[in-house]
């Protein structure tokens, strides 16, 4: 390892959940992504460096990525030394996997820095250290995809079991209203006993959809975007839900839903033109709310965290 190498990552935005995919189906998306710089350092730890105006934590252990960073330290034989910098352009409690992106792309970056000593799987066990800090759960919906690229299955959390599922082309159009809902917050309204024929139907709905990707069937993928669990509890924290799904989907849309716990709102498209008319659709809605938001139409990200510079 040599002192003072230096990497630069962009860590990308994910949508999790995929509306019926509670906490096991995530992907992830082109813009917006985080910029993150990494250097090895000769003082073993972690300092941190906030290059934007979110005014989070630097002491590592009450930042994200510095938490996954210190879960990687703990298998490491050698002491080593990180400064981390990082200019976060996805903003924290917007439902796009901000703290995902930090906690994933921080351990992206120092495992390039250690000549890639640790595997994928590795990464995302570290990396969800950070997203228990943020929500209080280890989950991977977001990490996965952050890691991996495009769209990811995670069958099991113990032990550790991630599937990467391909997929037809899909254009993502996301609006975030520019209220924050915390991810803790966002579970703890969550009921914890369900009726087994909202159960067997959501199964149905999980098939379906994975089914949907892999056989590049866009009617059963629209069919299959249908959640009776998560979203009719989650979605009386977002003004303007219901309004957005309905517009969406009457613009053409196949269909979406809340990305992770909210705001933001997904939709996804076969075509650009019909992800842009959707977004128009969107922006309508928020402003007849008078509410402030932000909107992206992207696509799917197949890679995931990119090392653009060493």
């Amino acid at each position: 390892m040599e002192t003072g190498r230096k990497i630069k990552v962009h860590a990308p935005a994910t949508v999790a959940n995929m509306v019926c995919g509670f906490d096991i189906l995530g992907f992830a998306v082109k813009e917006p992504y985080d910029e993150m710089w990494m250097r090895l350092t000769e003082q073993p730890g972690i300092t941190i460096i906030n290059k934007d105006n979110y005014q989070l934590p630097v002491e590592p252990e009450k930042n994200v990525a510095g938490a996954a960073l210190l879960a990687m330290l703990e298998e490491l034989t050698t002491p080593v030394g990180f400064e981390l910098t990082i200019h976060k352009h996805i903003k924290p409690g917007s439902g796009v996997g901000s703290s995902a992106a930090s906690s994933a792309g921080a351990v992206v970056a120092a495992n390039a820095l250690l000549n890639g000593v640790f595997s994928k799987e590795d990464l995302v066990r570290f990396a969800m250290n950070g997203e228990k800090l943020a929500s209080g759960v280890k989950h991977a919906d977001n990490i996965a995809p952050c890691i991996y690229g495009g769209v990811t299955l995670i069958r099991s959390i113990h032990p550790l079991d991630i599937v990467s599922l391909t997929a037809p082309p899909l254009y993502v159009t996301i609006v975030h209203p520019q209220i924050e809902v915390r991810t803790a917050d966002a579970r703890s309204i969550l009921k914890k006993q369900v009726y087994l024929k909202d159960a067997i139907r959501q199964w149905g709905n999980i098939a379906g959809l994975i089914t949907g990707l892999l056989q590049s069937d866009y009617e059963l993928i629209g069919r299959s975007l249908e959640d009776v669990l998560i979203e009719p509890v989650r979605s009386i924290l977002i003004p303007g839900f219901n309004t957005v799904k309905v517009k969406s989907k009457e613009a053409g849309a196949l269909g979406g839903g809340i990305s992770g716990s909210g705001p933001s709102i997904f939709m996804l498209s076969k075509d650009e033109k019909t992800a842009i008319t959707v977004e128009q659709e969107m922006k309508r809605v928020y402003e007849q709310l008078g509410l402030e938001h932000h909107t992206y139409v992207t696509t799917i990200h197949s890679t995931g965290v990119d090392i653009v510079e060493e």
